[in-house]
This record gives C-alpha cells, sequence and structure tokens, in this order.
C-alpha cells in the first residue's frame, strides 16, 4: 500500500508530539539543585565579618593565633564556602566584665556591625573574689552590647560558658579549693545561661567536657593553665554547628 504526502505530514507530526512528551515528561532528568547555604553564601561577594569578645580564652593566651578558637572558627566557616574575614577580636589576659566593656569603647567600634558575635568572659571575675550580683549586672551590659554589635540579631550571637580552671595543672600547684571553684563557676554560668535565654541568645555549654578533659596534658598550654588547640578546636566545632545555618538568615 502507497503512502500519500498527507500520511507522511501525519507521521511527522506525531513523531515530533511523541517527542515533546518525553522530554517534557517524567523521563526528564531532575537538574541537580543547589542547598541554601551554597546559593546565599557562596555566591555572595560580601564577607561575614565576626567579633569576639572575651579574655584570655578569647585572644588564646599560650597557643598560635591559628589556634585559637575565632580563628578555628573563622577556618571552619570558610570551608563550608563561606566567605569569612579576618575575626575583630577584642580580648585580652586577665580582663574582667568592666575592663572587657573599657576595651570595647577604646576600640571605638560602637558605629559598627558584624555578621557574628561571641561573648566569652567571666573568669577572671571569679578568680578576684567578685560577687555573681555585680558580675550579673556587668555581664548583662556586655551582652546587650553584644546584641547591637549584631545589628539586633539575636540568633547571630553566641555566649560560651566559663571553663573551670579549677581542673588545671596550675590548679593543683596553688593548691587551691577545687569545689570552691566549680561551685563559684556554675552559679557565674548559671547567670549567664539564664540572661542569655531571657534575650534569645544561645548559649553554649563548654564548661562540663572542659571538666573531664581540661587536665590532660595535651589538652593544655604550655603554662599548665589555658586550653591548647585541641580545646579550642572543639569550641570552634560547636559554634561552627550553632552558626552555619543562621548565617542564611
Amino acid at each position: 500500500m502507497k503512502t500519500s504526502p498527507f500520511d507522511w505530514i501525519l507521521i511527522s507530526l506525531l513523531s515530533i508530539l511523541l517527542s515533546a512528551c518525553v522530554t517534557n515528561g517524567t523521563n526528564q532528568s531532575p537538574k541537580p539543585q543547589s542547598s541554601p547555604l551554597s546559593q546565599d553564601m557562596t555566591n555572595s561577594t560580601e564577607e561575614i565579618t565576626y567579633l569576639a569578645l572575651g579574655d584570655s580564652y578569647t585572644i588564646g593566651e599560650g597557643v598560635s593565633d591559628s589556634d585559637t578558637y575565632p580563628a578555628q572558627l573563622t577556618s571552619l566557616l570558610s570551608t563550608k564556602g563561606i566567605k569569612m574575614a579576618k575575626p575583630k577580636i577584642i580580648a585580652t589576659t586577665g580582663w574582667t566584665t568592666d575592663e572587657l566593656q573599657q576595651g570595647i569603647q577604646a576600640a571605638e567600634i560602637d558605629d559598627n556591625t558584624y555578621s557574628i558575635v561571641t561573648l566569652l568572659i567571666g573568669v577572671n571575675n571569679q578568680y578576684r573574689g567578685r560577687t555573681v550580683e555585680n558580675y550579673k549586672g556587668e555581664f548583662e551590659q556586655l551582652l546587650d552590647q553584644a546584641i547591637a554589635f549584631a545589628d539586633g540579631k539575636t540568633n547571630r550571637v553566641v555566649v560560651i560558658s566559663i571553663p573551670d580552671w579549677g581542673v588545671t595543672k596550675f590548679a593543683d600547684q596553688q593548691q587551691v579549693d577545687k569545689a570552691k571553684i566549680a561551685s563559684e563557676i556554675d552559679a557565674y554560668n548559671r547567670t549567664q545561661q539564664t540572661i542569655s535565654e531571657g534575650k534569645g541568645v544561645t548559649f553554649i555549654d563548654i564548661t562540663e567536657e572542659y571538666r573531664e578533659i581540661g587536665h590532660l596534658k595535651e589538652n593544655l598550654a604550655a603554662d599548665g593553665l589555658h586550653p591548647s588547640g585541641k580545646i579550642y578546636r572543639s569550641w570552634a566545632q560547636q559554634l561552627e554547628g550553632v552558626l552555619v545555618e543562621r548565617l542564611q538568615d
């Protein structure tokens, strides 16, 4: 049987329609979807800024600059494809809450805002025998400043609990009352946590873990008092776990 020219036209049209159905139908391979983090953060030209407020634990007494927890946090976030600026650190060994306030004022950053702000302060208040009531007022003022530096974004602010220095080699040498130190630090940390949670700020408890491993040689700096880079690595990882998602907000 011969095929007419009209039959050929009809066959051609059917072929085109079938091809279109296959292309647009369920046989089409899905395109890979990028995660919100990779879209929002890795494609951004704006660097994420980080302000770290504290004392010797924040500045990293006894370890290299790259081993401090602010530096390690910056490195960890960078490996996620997040463009990180060099962290701004306002901290000095021995600082109490009022001295940190003075340090912030001296840094002349009142008009600045940052993508991330962390706060770890209070061990020297305890060491010098100051009351929790005195600490409470000064800590709350510092936390309000931290929130302001984060442009009011409380989910971008993290408070880190005070480590218990009573577990260290230095404490052994000083023959201090370790139970008294632990009790006082717990009271400071409870105050921190209550104030932080009341303002919608995340509180990270690193104290209990530190009590278990802070005395180990590999977890101490050469002075026998301050943490080594391994401890700071753990703190940085905990901060990363909190902040990596929130940087999308």
